[in-house]
């Protein structure tokens, strides 16, 4: 199958990886070219880790030829990319393409539901709780894969093609998805924020000094007790709204195959077993300039809307909003596009299950 894909960072590449050695064809487009330079002269796409071999997927020079050639769309960049690149691709998009966001955030599936229904066109969205995989860039036509999950929620936009969507991705990646069927539950399902919410916090002068240092092996007892209290904040938003969502120790122990316990204990286990992963070298890191405004901050407004506040997401929007002198709030590009503040709770949902129509 063709799939072409969005972005051209750690993910792109090891998504690109996974499907070209499952004998798909991909082909990657980075907005601003930069990232696909080496690519783009024949060097090969070398993947170590998880994923192993030297590939050559294609590059497209713009969104209209990646459009054109894919049969799949996958969009795989940060969040704060996602609404200009749902821009560039939609004028392009017909019905019988499908997209996939990897990972979902901020409600963008809505976003590009209606910039495709002022076309006339409803296509099956399908958005990913979290990626595929993880890894790290570690060269211009280079990735470390650090671990494919076994396990992703999903959940598809209209729901009235839900079966198609999880049938596409199970053809596409494997039978590792759980149909969660709300695309209210997918905005509650990313771990990254909250998890990275704590580590950043715990070790934010390691990474302002450009210090090297091993993740999980920092997630000491009280870190981890602190993302197991983010933890129950997001499971109370998603309870007050009818939703059932993973556990924090349910998502460590799919993701990266350690035994329950409990967070500080889990990820000592994923550093005994190498999978810790490097903590992030600059402070401008997405475990911060993406995680705070899409993912922090959707789910305290979620969080509000249900009844249920969620005080310590709340407080890290503002301990990083003045640890940094911006406001993370604000900086959520898709939330002031969709206007979510306007809607009351039964029309979020509402659009979670339909989309916009035309």
């Amino acid at each position: 199958m063709k799939v072409g894909i969005v972005g051209a960072g750690s993910i792109a590449f090891g998504m690109a990886a996974f499907l070209e050695c499952e004998g798909h064809k991909a082909t990657l487009w980075s907005p601003s070219g930069e990232r696909t330079k080496a690519l783009a002269a024949v060097e090969p796409l070398v993947a170590a880790g998880a994923i192993e071999g030297s590939l050559k997927p294609a590059v497209a020079t713009s969104a209209e030829t990646l459009v054109a050639d894919a049969e799949v769309l996958l969009i795989a960049l940060p969040a704060y990319g996602h609404k200009l690149v749902f821009e560039r691709i939609a004028p392009h998009i017909t019905a019988a393409q499908t997209v996939i966001v990897s990972s979902h955030a901020s409600f963008g599936a809505l976003y590009l539901s209606r910039l495709l229904a002022a076309r006339g066109i409803t296509v099956p969205i399908v958005a990913w709780g979290t990626t595929l995989v993880s890894g790290r860039q570690s060269g211009l036509a280079k990735v470390q894969v650090n671990t494919v999950r076994k396990t992703v929620d999903l959940a598809t936009l209209p729901t009235s093609r839900s079966a198609e969507g999880l049938a596409l991705c199970q053809s596409l990646f494997g039978d590792r998805f759980v149909d969660r069927q709300s695309l209210l539950a997918i905005a509650l399902s990313n771990l990254n924020p909250t998890i990275h919410m704590g580590i950043a916090l715990g070790n934010m002068t390691r990474m302002e000094r450009a210090e090297t240092w091993g993740q999980a092996e920092n997630v000491t007892p009280k870190i981890g007790r602190l993302l197991e209290e983010l933890d129950r904040e997001r499971l109370a938003v998603a309870m007050a709204l009818g939703l059932e969502v993973r556990t924090i120790f349910q998502h460590l122990n799919l993701s990266f195959g350690v035994p329950l316990g409990s967070a500080h204990e889990m990820h000592q286990a994923m550093h005994a077993l190498g999978k810790s992963g490097a903590g992030p070298t600059t402070a401008d890191s997405r475990y911060v300039t993406e995680d705070v405004p899409f993912g922090l901050v959707p789910t305290a407004k979620l969080g509000r809307l249900a009844g249920s506040p969620a005080p310590l997401h709340e407080a890290g929007v503002s301990l990083f909003s003045a640890m940094y002198g911006r406001d993370f709030t604000a900086e959520n590009d898709l939330l002031a596009a969709l206007d979510i503040d306007s809607l009351s709770l039964s029309q979020l949902q509402t659009l979670c299950s339909d989309g916009y129509s035309h």
